[in-house]
């Protein structure tokens, strides 16, 4: 394996450096935020002259610095204890949640006007509405995924079909790189998943019912790329002769599960109204690997989790992704259709299918359906999963390879 480069977020700190504002690093734990800011990072400051001394980096999750996790005072009289001059100081805080008050913390570092603050947090609650109100408009975030495919394919080298599929199965942790054989990746992932991420909630949120909570995530892991709201999953476990059972727990332990970055929700978005409708949702798994190893790797239908995958992809390059839904009139009868993404930034917009394949007229027909009743002129995609050069179809839409649209982002361009 050689060195993973994450330059997409690099450079993204690097644009932001000296800005004045606290440079806010999230995402779930063990994606690599800590390896973002040291090495990366901190080699590329020492690469453009800053003095080694004048680069400060504090793990809070480091048994050494749990003192500091009731005691902000203590906390920030230990970070001046390194500053001895004028010269610019690199302050760099790794799962700064864990102390608390931190915010108070970080904007009265903010008066010191020769520190330069990075932090990384691992849940979204570091960004509630009241702590960017106690951050009076001086955060600026920056949010890391797991690797990309493209990350993963430049850090392992070979053919990339068998990498894809190890990607499908073992997804984009980084450490996933460094384990020897299928047996201790799932090994790795399931560990993960048990003593991180289950532990950190249940610690952080004090979660009684802990089997409802292993089985929320079972769930979201198994309906993957389909529709689901809270009611239909508080129905399912009634269902299942779950008595004492709340809506309101259902719907919290969800809130959780979405703060600790394992999933992330997407909006249905009705595209001929122009509007949101507000339930049902899709639940998409920040790392596939993780996913899988919820469920032991079964259920790995190459559908749900290739359109997983696109869906994690078009976060990555920073595209807003919306579930679309057309309705359309049939035989005096109203049918919803499914767009897989609607996916916008700025005044780009594109509608994707997500498609095993285009073997036939007829499944072509399938796929372009839907996209073929809206009525814009923004770009269509139909992204298959063999091999194909780009084409376009009779009405229009381009069909790309998803190995093309993971590994040539200029595609979307055309």
């Amino acid at each position: 394996m050689r060195e993973i480069k994450r330059d997409l977020y690099l450079n993204k700190i690097i644009r932001r450096r000296g800005n004045g504002l606290i440079k806010i690093i999230t995402g779930i734990r063990r994606c690599g935020k800590s390896y973002l800011l040291d090495p990366i990072f901190k080699n590329h400051l020492l690469a453009d002259g800053a003095a080694e001394d004048h680069i400060v980096k504090i793990e809070l999750d480091r048994a050494a610095n749990r003192k500091f996790h009731h005691d902000p005072e203590a906390f920030e009289q230990y970070i001046h204890s390194f500053i001895r001059d004028k010269g610019t100081y690199y302050i760099l805080l790794d799962e700064i949640q864990l102390v608390e008050g931190f915010e108070f913390v970080l904007n009265g570092l903010l008066y010191e006007k020769n520190l330069d603050i990075y932090a990384t947090g691992s849940n979204s609650k570091f960004l509630s509405s009241d702590i960017i109100t106690e951050f009076r408009g001086r955060g600026d975030r920056i949010h890391l995924n797991p690797l990309s495919f493209s990350e993963f394919y430049s850090a392992c080298g070979g053919d990339k079909y068998e990498l894809w599929n190890e990607y499908l199965t073992y997804g984009g942790m980084p450490l996933v790189l460094s384990r020897e054989g299928d047996a201790e990746k799932a090994e790795y992932l399931k560990e993960l998943f048990a003593q991180t991420y289950i532990k950190d909630i249940v610690s952080r949120y004090q979660i009684k019912r802990t089997d409802i909570l292993d089985a929320l995530i079972n769930v979201l892991a198994s309906s993957v790329g389909s529709l689901t709201n809270p009611q239909k999953i508080y129905d399912t476990f009634k269902s299942h002769g779950e008595k004492e059972l709340s809506l309101n727990t259902v719907n919290s332990y969800l809130s959780h599960i979405e703060d600790a970055f394992i999933v992330r929700k997407a909006e249905r978005y009705d595209v001929k109204g122009r509007k949101y409708i507000s339930t049902p949702h899709k639940y998409y798994f920040s790392d596939l690997g993780l996913r899988n190893a919820r469920l032991n790797f079964r259920q790995q239908e190459e559908n749900h989790l290739m359109e997983n995958a696109i869906y994690n992809e078009l976060a990555v390059r920073g595209f807003n992704v919306d579930v679309g839904a057309v309705e359309l009139r049939e035989n005096g009868r109203r049918i919803q259709t499914e767009v897989d993404f609607v996916c916008s930034k700025g005044s780009r917009r594109y509608y994707i299918q997500s498609a095993l394949n285009l073997s036939a007229p007829e499944k072509t027909a399938q796929e372009s359906r839907s996209l073929n009743l809206i009525e814009d002129h923004f770009q269509k995609i139909i992204i298959v999963r063999d091999p194909v050069k780009p084409w376009y179809t009779e009405d229009g839409i381009l069909v790309v390879g998803i190995l093309d649209f993971m590994l040539k982002p200029e595609l979307l361009e055309q």
